[in-house]
């Protein structure tokens, strides 16, 4: 097989930091661009400032492209990728609605290339182990708490407050991503509080509530004693199984299991080569479902200006 040939539109932090080193250890991949606006990207590459312009002139010599823009503009990109014989990776969230994420859905079929939605949560060391305990077993109690501080994960960043920027669901839907991967019935939102800072158009803080037993979620930007980013579910068996640091430690029955070391974005590209290799595509809307379904119940609650 020769190598996929892929370019990065949305040249930003995680795609610095994640996408462009897992991109290089893995030699079933060969990065050939960029796309972005910045004139100091520094990527050494090939660089476009309009994702239309890479895509023509990189017409015969791209395959694939890795779509790490904010959410709020994946839509065009990834539609005009896809028409254009592209396979797409989506860094989560995959797309700012769920219309959105249907219509590329559709378009990938018609098109015959792959659409992969990439939940780098769920490729954390212990999900698919927390999966495998869980699997037959009836919840009882599912507890999220995923804490963090706004200004440290997301400094200076505004797109995150405006309206499909997602607030504090941006990390929060990693949180769900994890659970509705783990879990072995889908979670429905019955009650929802959303609380938005006056000047803001996104929420910074969330409880979420879902049908069943005592099934809940807390997530706060305001943060400030490091991270807290855990699920721990209880099954009517008796069973307890806990995950932390976003899924990296895993506790069944409160012991500890052993996970090696594991790559969350490494995984990702594992799992685009794959799906590339079998003409196919893994499209995962839950994690944003769970959100669009909060907005839509949830009650609204204003706090102090953030700044």
């Amino acid at each position: 097989m020769m190598a996929i040939r892929i370019a990065i539109v949305g040249y930003g932090k995680i795609a610095r930091d994640q996408h462009v080193p897992s991109i290089a250890a893995d030699p079933r991949f060969e990065l050939v661009a960029v796309s972005t606006r910045s004139p100091d990207h520094g990527s050494g590459l090939p660089c476009f400032p309009e994702p239309a312009q890479l895509f023509e002139e990189f017409r015969g010599k791209l395959d694939a492209v890795a779509i790490c823009t904010p959410p709020t503009v994946r839509h065009a990109i990834a539609r005009d990728a896809l028409r254009a014989g592209y396979h797409v990776l989506l860094e989560k969230p995959p797309a700012a609605t769920l219309g959105e994420i249907e219509d590329l859905d559709a378009i990938a079929r018609e098109t015959g290339r792959t659409l992969y939605t990439g939940w780098h949560s769920q490729h954390a060391a212990g999900v698919e182990k927390a999966r495998e305990a869980l699997a037959g077993q009836k919840v009882a109690k599912l507890h999220i708490s995923w804490l963090e501080d706004v200004r440290k994960w997301h400094p200076g960043q505004e797109w995150i407050w405006t309206p499909g920027g997602f607030g504090v669901f941006d990390p929060g839907i990693n949180a769900l991503s994890i659970a509705t991967r783990i879990l072995p019935e889908p979670l429905f939102v019955r009650e929802a509080s959303l609380l938005f800072p006056e000047n803001k158009q996104a929420p910074i803080a969330a409880s979420l509530t879902f049908a069943g037993g005592d099934m809940r979620a807390e997530m706060d930007w305001r943060f400030s004693e490091g991270e807290q980013w855990t699920i721990r579910v209880e099954t009517e068996a008796g069973r307890t199984v806990e995950l932390r640091d976003g899924g990296a430690r895993l506790f069944i029955d409160g012991e500890e299991r052993a996970l090696g070391k594991h790559g969350e974005y490494p995984s990702i590209y594992n799992r685009f080569a794959e799906l590339i290799e079998a003409g196919a595509s893994e499209v995962d809307r839950e994690p944003l479902r769970i959100v669009a379904d909060a907005f839509m119940v949830g009650s609204r609650e204003i706090t102090e200006p953030f700044a």
